[in-house]
């Protein structure tokens, strides 16, 4: 059975490889309104859905981000290159963070970056340069979880069982994954605290 998890691993790196980021190039010029920043997102992240009737993101879900000062409000019910860069920020962070951090990372950013004239970057260079950065970790990450797997064959050399042998490997493969995802979240939460801490002690000496 050992072959059949190897199959089902090489076809989740390659649908791994398909999954799609949103190329800065690709986000329109002009403001949109919701309808239009909707089906933008499903079209441009559909690789991304895990069941074919997944949303990507909602008209419920834009108007709750802009309620609870994650995004900030549309100009005459439209939506700028800038509040796309958000709402693709938002959509990675939804899957991984609580509300209540991606609240507390939003802030700053929104608060320094929003149509800001006077830093020294801009959100969409932010965004620009968080893209090209992710290319390159997909590529090691499909590296490191080729290692994983085979760490994770043959942990169990005493099952006889074809059956039980091919789902304890799967089984220790997950956990893996699933332990690192634990250790890389542990470490996100605690940069996230430490950054509202930062940001919160910087307002109150200005």
């Amino acid at each position: 059975m050992e072959r059949s998890n190897e199959d089902s691993i090489m076809d989740i790196i390659r649908k791994l490889n398909e999954i799609d980021y949103i190329n800065p190039e690709d986000i329109p010029n002009i403001d949109l309104y919701m309808d239009q920043v909707t089906t933008f997102m499903d079209e441009h992240l559909c690789a991304c859905k895990r069941m074919d009737d997944d949303k990507i993101l909602t008209k419920t879900m834009i108007n709750n981000y802009t309620k609870n000062d994650f995004l900030p409000p549309p100009v005459k019910k439209k939506y700028s290159k800038e509040h796309m860069y958000l709402l693709i920020f938002l959509y990675y962070f939804k899957n991984v963070l609580s509300i209540n951090d991606i609240q507390k990372i939003f802030k700053p950013l929104t608060d320094m970056f929003y149509e800001s004239k006077s830093r020294d970057v801009t959100l969409e260079e932010i965004y620009g340069t968080i893209f090209r950065m992710e290319r390159i970790q997909t590529d090691n990450l499909t590296k490191d979880i080729l290692r994983r797997f085979k760490a994770s064959q043959n942990l169990f050399p005493d099952v006889k069982d074809e059956e039980e042998a091919d789902f304890l490997s799967r089984f220790a493969f997950i956990c893996l994954l699933s332990f690192d995802a634990y250790l890389k979240k542990q470490v996100v939460e605690r940069m996230i605290d430490e950054t509202l801490s930062d940001y919160k002690n910087d307002k109150k000496e200005k």
